[in-house]
């Protein structure tokens, strides 16, 4: 990790009978939480992530991904897959896992405070959650809107000024 340019904010710590984690940084300084969980006994099934309230999308603003994206290939063997370029904004770099495409990454815009990932929650419906969102005490920075992939996302703030984001199929 640190050999790939990251740091560690906080050391490898054991959470008994579930697992060990730590708190990491690439090189941009975009934070993470990584975690080798205890298998459970009989396995554990794969993740759906497009099961409603899963992580179904992975977003990092950081270093531009032609200089950023060798840390992640190296720390979780992800892979490049589609590059969509974003005009001023840079290339969308789509990254997969071995379960197929899990995310994107481009370099952070000028008005982001920091470089950090946004997870993409699965929701029934974005249009109704961003009103909710709404209603509830939070605000919606971004759409909703249509994404290239047939899907339709939001990103917002919860009323603690936690970033989040949702995703749905597009009606």
């Amino acid at each position: 990790m640190k050999s790939l340019g990251g740091s560690v904010l906080r050391e490898p710590l054991d959470i008994p009978g579930i697992g060990r984690f730590a708190i990491v940084a690439d090189p941009a300084g975009a934070v993470i939480a990584i975690m080798k969980p205890i298998p459970p006994e009989g396995g554990r099934p794969g993740p759906d992530i497009t099961a409603l309230g899963q992580c179904g999308w992975h977003e990092l603003y950081g270093a531009a991904p032609e200089e950023g994206f060798d840390f992640y290939a190296q720390m979780f063997g992800w892979t490049k897959s589609d590059a969509v370029p974003m005009g001023e904004m840079g290339t969308y770099q789509l990254f997969a896992n071995q379960d197929g495409q899990i995310g994107g990454m481009m370099q952070k815009p000028p008005q982001a405070p920091m470089p950090s990932w946004t997870y993409y929650f699965r929701v029934p419906n974005v249009d109704v959650a961003a009103e909710t969102v709404k209603a509830d005490g939070g605000q919606v920075m971004m759409g909703p809107m249509d994404v290239p992939n047939g899907e339709r996302v939001f990103q917002g703030v919860d009323p603690q000024g936690a970033v989040f984001a949702a995703v749905s199929r597009a009606s």
